[in-house]
């Protein structure tokens, strides 16, 4: 399990309609490395509003059709419930997602 690497969700939380969605891991890796028993992760939507914190993915990231990662939307999941490997961002995913974050924490 590594920064980047996405998974689907079963049952993600309460209020979310979907039975699974696809969370991206956004932790830093020593705190996925870690006992730790959670990590940061940001959902994936198959809307997409083109904002600054929004990252886009689609069918060259593992994705059945264009979504993107929404970086105002972060949740603490367990580590025990990441176990439905989809892919893992692409170099180039992974510093647009940096820089969303970056956007959505006012960081920037």
């Amino acid at each position: 399990m590594k920064r980047g690497d996405l998974f689907r969700v079963r049952h993600p939380g309460r209020g979310d309609p979907k039975r699974a969605r696809v969370f991206v891991i956004v932790s830093r890796q020593a705190l996925v490395d870690s006992l730790f028993s959670t990590v940061i992760c940001a959902p994936v939507y198959t809307r997409r509003d083109g904002l600054a914190t929004q990252v886009d993915v689609g069918i060259e990231d593992g994705f059945k059709h264009e979504s993107s990662i929404h970086c105002d939307a972060l949740v603490s999941l367990p580590k025990a419930m990441m176990t439905d490997y989809v892919s893992s961002l692409r170099a180039a995913r992974l510093r647009a997602l940096d820089q969303a974050l970056r956007v959505a924490l006012a960081l920037a």
